[in-house]
């Protein structure tokens, strides 16, 4: 590989800020279009099952996360969609300010964004949030939940993670200085 070839890989890699939101974007049209093919092939709380510890089963949810204020009487719908819309807008402005060679970050807010878009979208146009993957094992049941609440999570758990290596570095970085003083 010739310097200039060299040179042009490394430009791409790490990703600048927008491509980030390519990832965003992808997680929202992912999550739309099972959310589409869940309300219209499965009935309402009738699971289907795929697996002995997998269902298919359409939800929805008019709360949280585990249907926190689910029956709270309406008001919780704009509180969420304030909530999410605040939160994935800070996010949004993190990612956009973050040094490209902070690509774990950065695709842990894509990932949370995309999730968080997705299901304030939901919200925003029917009022609750399609719910349809029913994970469990014996008489213990996860709440449903979706493509957007999974890739919120996996992108939480990526940036614990990624804080927990950046904090080892910076560990590490402050012993050898004290190493070499």
């Amino acid at each position: 590989m010739s310097g200039a070839q060299v040179k042009t890989v490394r430009s791409v890699f790490p990703p600048l800020p927008w491509m980030w939101l390519c990832v965003s974007v992808l997680v929202i049209l992912l999550d739309w279009q099972t959310k589409q093919m869940a309300s219209e092939s499965l009935a309402l709380y009738r699971p289907q099952e795929i697996f002995s510890w997998l269902n298919m089963t359409l939800a929805h949810n008019y709360g949280a996360a585990f249907s926190f204020l689910n029956n709270a009487g309406g008001w919780q719908r704009w509180f969420f969609v304030v909530l999410a819309s605040g939160v994935s807008l800070i996010l949004l402005v993190w990612l956009l300010r973050l040094p490209r060679h902070e690509w774990r970050t950065g695709l842990s807010l894509a990932l949370i964004i995309g999730g968080a878009v997705g299901n304030l979208i939901d919200r925003i146009q029917l009022g609750y949030v399609v719910d349809f993957i029913d994970v469990f094992f014996r008489d213990w049941h996860y709440p449903a939940f979706n493509v957007a609440d999974s890739a919120i999570t996996v992108g939480v758990v990526l940036l614990l993670l990624d804080s927990v290596l950046q904090a080892s570095k910076r560990k590490d970085a402050s012993r050898r200085e004290d190493g070499l003083q």
